[in-house]
């Protein structure tokens, strides 16, 4: 399906987005982009839909032919204190308050958004698959925060951080159940399955 390039007439609408929500360890990441009216891209879609050489590759496209684009990471003792939700709205706040200058709209992907000075907002679910600059946000998102990822797997390599990117696969669980937490992982969430136990 050929997304649309935005949901107002607004020249300067904002897209935002996040990545890392279900995560078990690591940052949760959002994205916020301003298109120029005329872009068009027929590869981009929903981050989660492409291989990471596609994304990489847009990354660097959105980059370069964006308005403006940013990103924010909020870390887990945020993510512990607030609590996943509020994280991921608190990321997408960052994002939108780095870009160079103010969006006159944000489209926000998901349901649930809390407004952002006075700037008008509309929530769009999968708004990723939908529109241009949602999508847009959602590979600044997930590419930045990949890269973060990488860069502490290098630290702590037994959870391969670097293939699961902090969610929770068999292999991370058992990683947990082994070696125990680092300060990248999320003490709020159930980081082990039921049957098995963890002393914090």
């Amino acid at each position: 399906m050929k997304l649309l390039q935005k949901l107002t007439n607004c020249e300067f609408e904002c897209g935002t987005d996040e990545a890392g929500r279900g995560c078990l360890a690591g940052p949760v990441t959002a994205g916020a982009v301003i298109l120029p009216l005329d872009f068009s891209n027929d590869l981009l879609t929903d981050s989660k839909q492409l291989s990471e050489l596609k994304r990489n590759t847009l990354k660097t496209l959105i980059e370069s032919q964006s308005v403006t684009y940013s990103f924010c990471h909020v870390f887990p003792e945020d993510i512990d204190e607030i609590n996943i939700l509020n994280a991921s709205i608190l990321a997408m706040h960052g994002a939108i308050e780095s870009l160079k200058m103010s969006p006159e709209f944000i489209s926000v992907d998901g349901n649930k958004f809390k407004p952002y000075k006075d700037i008008p907002h509309q929530t769009v679910v999968k708004g990723d698959g939908k529109y241009l600059n949602i999508a847009a946000a959602s590979i600044i998102a997930k590419t930045y925060r990949d890269n973060y990822m990488y860069e502490i797997h290098e630290e702590f390599p037994m959870y391969n951080w670097k293939q699961n990117k902090g969610y929770p696969t068999k292999e991370h669980r058992e990683a947990i159940k082994k070696y125990g937490i680092t300060k990248y992982h999320r003490k709020s969430f159930r980081l082990l399955d039921e049957q098995l136990k963890l002393d914090f």
